[in-house]
């Protein structure tokens, strides 16, 4: 099982010639080609390339959603790619929170119980009504998704993943739905989520300008890191020009 007690020294995530495979023979797709790469704690990380070079599938192993064909990935000390199916299980039940570019709301039900699904099965979470908070939602807890803009039912996804307290966060496209005023809105949330909770985040995106506000930009190409960027002046999402 996990041990939670496993903290520094170790990164956030290590990867070590990490390669997915889909298919066998010549119809065979590589999706990763041996990815090497390390994440500190508490970094925003902004992953780049074109549709099909490999980030989303980096994303879903990291969060424990599938499994490399060779090569591993490390979690703290915890090694990803040897865990068994419930092992993966709980660990992203008590370590990861997922937004997705499509908010997946409960239409029937209000902004503080779309974010309670999530607080009734977290082992520490937060109250709905703080996570709506650190997004700044305070006032908008009894409002159905139809009552809400779309900038708003992201972020009632963004509380309902923070809820749990989640030690990182994968965003993948989570602005791609949105217009560049809204864009921004949604990634200051995430920038307050980062620096409020002290959580990882890796967002997946299209939009290179976004890159401006990580910590770290991995760009990818044909399943593998073409480069890696540091960013040691991040600026606030609002300044972000799309």
């Amino acid at each position: 099982m996990l041990d939670h007690g496993q903290t520094e020294p170790y990164a956030a995530f290590r990867t070590k010639g990490l390669s997915k495979i889909y298919g066998e023979g010549r119809s065979a797709v590589h999706a990763l080609r041996g990815v090497d790469l390390e994440i500190g704690r508490g970094e925003i990380v902004v992953l780049l390339g074109p549709s099909g070079s490999g980030k989303s599938t980096l994303l879903n192993i990291l969060g424990g959603l599938d499994r490399a064909s060779e090569g591993d990935a490390w979690f703290g000390g915890q090694c990803l790619t040897k865990m068994s199916n419930r092992e993966l299980t709980t660990y992203r039940r008590n370590h990861v929170g997922f937004v997705f570019q499509f908010y997946n709301l409960m239409p029937s039900l209000t902004a503080r119980e779309n974010v309670e699904l999530v607080t009734e099965i977290a082992e520490n979470p937060i109250s709905a009504d703080e996570a709506l908070n650190v997004v700044g939602l305070g006032k908008r807890l009894d409002h159905f998704p139809a009552q809400l803009s779309g900038g708003e039912q992201q972020r009632v996804a963004i509380a309902r993943a923070v809820a749990k307290q989640p030690e990182v966060l994968f965003c993948d496209e989570p602005t791609g739905a949105l217009d560049s005023t809204t864009g921004r809105a949604v990634l200051r949330v995430l920038q307050d989520v980062n620096e409020k909770l002290g959580t990882t985040i890796l967002i997946i995106t299209h939009a290179a300008a976004t890159a401006a506000m990580a910590d770290r930009v991995i760009n990818f190409s044909d399943g593998a890191i073409r480069d890696v960027q540091l960013n040691n002046n991040p600026v606030d999402a609002e300044e972000i020009e799309w």
